[in-house]
């Protein structure tokens, strides 16, 4: 063991390294054990016992926060500094997606000040029920540049609050009924606002009354055109707005690029944004750190991080400088497959390019912990978070109960779940949802009842998640009567069935050996308007292959791949396990190297 006095206090165990902040001094402690490095480092405090101290203490009081110094030295001996009071993006320091967000005067992160009479229109619409109420008072308004300026600072705020209708509201007066003169910014929040509410006909109604005003139709406009029409589905018209823009020798930016690719991700239809992606580049219109963060979110969802990695270097080597955004989405890429390693690579890169983590990364990093299997890896991470001066949020509360549930700590689980009620957040249905999947791996019954029924007394609808969750449970412990009368409930009530319901009672039944009832249910989703995915063949196959039934298991593989469906992982890992001869294994390999060459990739690269 080597000790070493330096700036930061910095922990290495097993390869991992920890750091945290505290003043001027820097403890370097290398320890190299074969056992799990929290546990077998007793130099490092208990993460546990440090975070149920922490709950004790916040009920009786409140908890003094140490004084913290806004410079230190890095792990290369620069000096650095960092403002304390920055708060996170969600608290109004750098915020994503707010003001208004393709131009029109206002950019992200700045907010034009809010006069008296700004905040008095604000607040009347906020209380006001009747339209025409509200178009009767406006009348009344002066019509001067000042009355216009605090109109259009309500309506951004409305924005900010996501109040669709009122925007709509206010938009209407300004075009029908004062006398000010149609102005494109109030055309571009009219369409925002429409292409928000799912409204595509008046977001197009609106661009049409833009032109028939003489108004000249900006990036934006076409930006917010196009992001109305991907949220509804509606990709052909989506490529006549380019069409258009080509049409009057306009070449499409890369603002109309970004809205395109924003508004495919929000439609869930990533495999197009790529494509997009790709042409954006073919057409020469540089990619924007916004259009890097958005693809490297996208493949981080999809569970390629390396992809992700990849398009990091390229905006690098493009001179696109990341922020902390895109830090942020590459974290929570690896964070997503557990690399929690990688991640805090990132995490110290990030810092020494002089960006200071927020509340975000810090979740990001300890969701990396958490699916790496490490909570007290996690906790610690939620220490240094508080250390530094920022605040948890419900995210915050919602991994820590995750990464203890996912560990089989559940009253570790339950006692981050107390602490989130005790500073003063309401539980979310995901919060509930976390605690009862804790509950649910070691299949306490009585807990998990518990929790559904606390969900219906704080007013939470349970959801088809929590009654698939309650399924599943009910299958483990072998209760199929209450199984059978969630399934009824779910199916003559307001509940709706989805394939992973089915897939849960498929894969009970199999493993239970009632094939026959296994293929009942598979046979009945077609008339449920349901079609089985790669879960629910490869629960199909599990059934016969524990009976080493190895011919009928080939018959449904044959099946699944005439009906499209193509195996994972674990569909050829049950397929193997049905092999009683070397000469059943040599045929399964064959077979699935034949097919892997023609299996199509998630995304294209």
């Amino acid at each position: 063991m080597r000790l070493a006095l330096n700036v930061l206090l910095h922990f290495k165990v097993v390869g991992r390294k920890i750091s945290s902040f505290n003043g001027f001094c820097r403890l370097i402690l290398e320890c190299t054990f074969n056992h799990t490095f929290i546990e077998t480092c007793r130099l490092v405090y208990s993460y546990r016992r440090a975070f149920t101290c922490g709950a004790k203490q916040s009920s009786s009081g409140t908890t003094e926060k140490s004084n913290r110094d806004s410079f230190f030295l890095d792990k290369r001996g620069r000096l650095r500094s960092f403002n304390h009071k920055k708060v996170s993006r969600k608290k109004g320091g750098s915020l994503r997606g707010r003001g208004w967000k393709y131009g029109s005067g206002f950019v992200d992160g700045v907010f034009p000040v809010m006069s008296p009479t700004s905040q008095q229109i604000l607040n009347f619409l906020q209380k006001e029920l009747s339209a025409e109420n509200v178009w009767d008072s406006f009348d009344s308004l002066r019509l001067t540049h000042a009355t216009w300026d605090d109109l259009i600072n309500a309506v951004v705020q409305l924005r900010l609050n996501k109040q669709w209708n009122l925007i709509v509201l206010v938009c209407k007066w300004i075009l029908q009924r004062s006398s000010f003169k149609p102005d494109v910014m109030c055309y571009n929040l009219l369409i925002d606002a429409y292409g928000h509410m799912s409204q595509y006909k008046n977001a197009e109604s609106a661009y049409l009354e833009l032109q028939k005003a003489r108004c000249v139709p900006t990036d934006d406009t076409y930006a917010l055109l196009l992001r109305a029409y991907c949220l509804s589905g509606l990709l052909d018209k989506a490529e006549a707005v380019l069409a258009e823009m080509r049409k009057y020798g306009l070449t499409p930016s890369v603002v109309v690029y970004n809205a395109y690719i924003d508004g495919l991700m929000k439609g869930r239809n990533t495999q197009k944004a790529v494509e997009i992606f790709q042409r954006m580049k073919r057409d020469q219109c540089q990619p924007s750190t916004d259009t890097y963060t958005m693809l490297i979110n996208i493949y981080g969802k999809a569970r390629r991080s390396y992809m992700a990695l990849k398009l990091f270097n390229e905006m690098r080597t493009q001179k696109c400088e990341p922020n902390i955004c895109t830090y942020t989405a590459l974290i929570n890429a690896f964070a997503r497959e557990g690399l929690c390693e990688k991640a805090e690579e990132v995490f110290e890169k990030m810092q020494e390019d002089g960006h200071e983590p927020d509340v975000y990364t810090y979740n990001a990093l300890m969701e990396a912990y958490s699916r790496a299997g490490f909570p007290y890896g996690a906790a610690e991470i939620f220490s240094l978070m508080q250390h530094m001066g920022y605040e948890p949020d419900r995210a915050s509360y919602n991994i820590m109960v995750d990464a203890y549930g996912r560990a089989g700590l559940h009253e570790d689980a339950r006692s981050v779940f107390e602490e989130l009620k005790r500073q003063g957040m309401t539980p979310t249905m995901k919060s509930h949802m976390l605690l009862l999947s804790a509950y649910s791996k070691i299949g306490n019954i009585a807990k998990c009842e518990e929790i559904v029924n606390q969900m219906h007394k704080s007013g939470l609808k349970p959801d088809t998640f929590v009654l698939n969750s309650m399924l599943n449970t009910y299958g483990r412990v072998g209760y199929f009567t209450k199984m059978e009368e969630v399934l009824t409930a779910m199916e003559k009530g307001s509940y709706e069935t989805d394939i992973s319901t089915y897939n849960i009672l498929i894969n009970v039944y199999g493993r239970a050996g009632f094939c026959e009832k296994m293929e009942e249910l598979f046979h009945s989703l077609p008339s449920k308007n349901l079609t089985p995915d790669v879960v629910t063949w490869t629960s199909r196959l599990g059934a016969y292959s524990r009976k080493k039934m190895y011919n009928r298991c080939i018959e449904i593989f044959e099946e699944m791949i005439d009906a499209g469906c193509y195996p994972d992982g674990g569909t050829v890992k049950v397929l193997l396990s049905a092999c009683s001869s070397d000469d059943q294994v040599e045929q399964v390999t064959t077979m699935i190297r034949t097919m892997h060459k023609d299996l199509p990739t998630a995304l294209p690269v």
